[in-house]
């Protein structure tokens, strides 16, 4: 299993990155409560069960099923008082000749501001590249989302292109840019 490789890594004084567990459910749960309407221009519509521990046990334990399949990594963000302060995740991963993957973060609303998504995200291209192997990860903005557009640039992603009503966000289909980081040259593992 992927994530039984991955140790904890600080990221910024006073907050980890580790990898989610169900166990994180009640803490995951505050988080989003407390940053709902932070995250809601930016994400799907939620159902209410979302807000829930029960229904963050039921997502992490899908989450972690999709971990032994090899799809899917997901961490969280964790200040030093065990609160959860973000998340991120290597989702759809693809080896063989495509060897890549797509990545998506939050961080809350408090945590702004301290570099925090740019060190997640650098530790999580680290990972994808020397634990995984993936040649490349994909990430995508809606096109005004310049504050994680700025992070992604400073983590040498690159721009390549515009995807017109690319995601279904906040209850509408979305325009979004889209970024990618190559992040070796070497041939596939066969």
């Amino acid at each position: 299993m992927l994530l039984r490789k991955i140790k904890e890594s600080l990221l910024i004084p006073g907050v980890i990155l580790r990898p989610i567990a169900v166990g994180d459910a009640g803490a995951l749960c505050t988080a989003y409560v407390g940053n709902r309407s932070h995250l809601e221009p930016w994400e799907p519509v939620r159902p209410e069960s979302f807000f829930t521990v029960e229904g963050q046990t039921e997502r992490i334990e899908g989450l972690l099923g999709q971990v032994a399949d090899g799809l899917m990594a997901p961490w969280i963000m964790e200040s030093a008082d065990g609160r959860i302060v973000g998340a991120i995740t290597l989702s759809g991963i693809s080896l063989g000749p495509f060897c890549s993957s797509y990545v998506g973060y939050w961080v809350a609303a408090d945590q702004q501001g301290r570099g925090l998504a740019t060190a997640a995200l650098e530790r999580v291209c680290e990972i994808a590249r020397d634990v995984v192997g993936l040649h490349r990860i994909e990430a995508s903005t809606l096109i005004e989302n310049t504050t994680s557009q700025r992070v992604l640039k400073k983590c040498g992603f690159e721009t390549i292109g515009d995807a017109p009503q690319y995601l279904h966000i906040n209850g509408e289909w979305r325009d979004s840019r889209l970024f990618q980081r190559i992040l070796h040259d070497r041939a596939p593992a066969v």
